[in-house]
């Protein structure tokens, strides 16, 4: 095989969680363009269809959308079951789901501040960017360990290695205890999945199954020009990354081409980590 083709993954089947959301439509977009047949995992029935319908018609590929509640392991294992009856293989799983609130101009709800932030909140964030990806994980990762092996590529974040600059969601005129800011929830489910990356890459490692990361930073989507500013400040290449940045990263790390590299979170965030 050459080098270019280890980058293929023709026939591999990949379940992408969040697969309906900004990225998971990219990674699914990525698994297409490759060769691959995505599966299209959401809590949104209706979004997660309609995308893989646009996915399958652009690029020619089988592409199916799924309604799976990765908080539960019973819709979880049904969601593999339906797979397995649909293609009879798994081969990638794709743990991008995650809660994140976004940067709105009209900020100043104080909800997600320490302070104040709900237990309420905090079980639902874990449960569905970290519980989720362990449930996933559990169930897909052990198929893959019975049988020929697999990829299991964790979404992390920038914010897996460094801090939130809580600097960045300032508003001019507001009292502190009245600001925004990063929830903690967010920090604490990229480094959870960072340590479960490493965790289950040697843990399978004798049944070929491989576990990374990748660590995303942050991606324009017509942020508030304000936030944008001060985030290009912070990152050494200037400017935030556009949605399809991150597309060859992930076939990379899904395919044979990185077939000797497990338990690895890779920083794909113009340097803002190096800073």
């Amino acid at each position: 095989m050459n080098t270019i083709e280890k980058f293929r993954l023709d026939n591999r089947v990949a379940v992408i969680t969040g697969g309906a959301g900004l990225l998971g439509v990219q990674h699914a977009e990525a698994i297409a363009e490759a060769g691959g047949i995505p599966v299209l995992w959401d809590i949104s029935e209706e979004l997660a269809v309609n995308e893989a319908e646009r996915i399958q018609e652009t690029h020619k590929t089988s592409c199916i959308g799924m309604k799976v509640d990765i908080t539960s392991l019973d819709s979880v294992r049904k969601g593999m079951s339906d797979v397995l009856s649909s293609f009879s293989r798994i081969d990638i799983l794709i743990n991008n789901a995650a809660n994140d609130p976004k940067v709105k101009s009209n900020q100043g709800d104080t909800w997600n501040r320490y302070e104040n932030f709900s237990l309420e909140m905090w079980n639902q964030d874990i449960a569905v960017g970290l519980t989720g990806a362990f449930f996933c994980s559990q169930a897909i990762g052990t198929y893959m360990a019975q049988n020929k092996g697999g990829v299991i590529l964790n979404i992390a974040s920038d914010l897996s290695v460094i801090s939130p600059d809580q600097r960045l969601y300032r508003k001019a005129g507001i009292a502190d205890e009245q600001q925004s800011v990063k929830p903690v929830t967010y920090s604490v489910v990229k480094h959870g999945l960072v340590g479960l990356t490493k965790y289950l890459s040697t843990y399978w490692v004798d049944k070929n199954v491989r576990v990374n990361a990748i660590s995303p930073g942050g991606v324009y989507t017509n942020q508030p020009e304000e936030f944008v500013k001060k985030l290009a400040k912070l990152i050494p290449m200037g400017h935030m990354a556009n949605v399809d940045e991150y597309k060859a990263a992930v076939i990379f790390m899904c395919s044979d081409a990185s077939s000797y590299m497990t338990g690895q979170n890779v920083s794909i965030d113009g340097g803002r980590t190096v800073w």
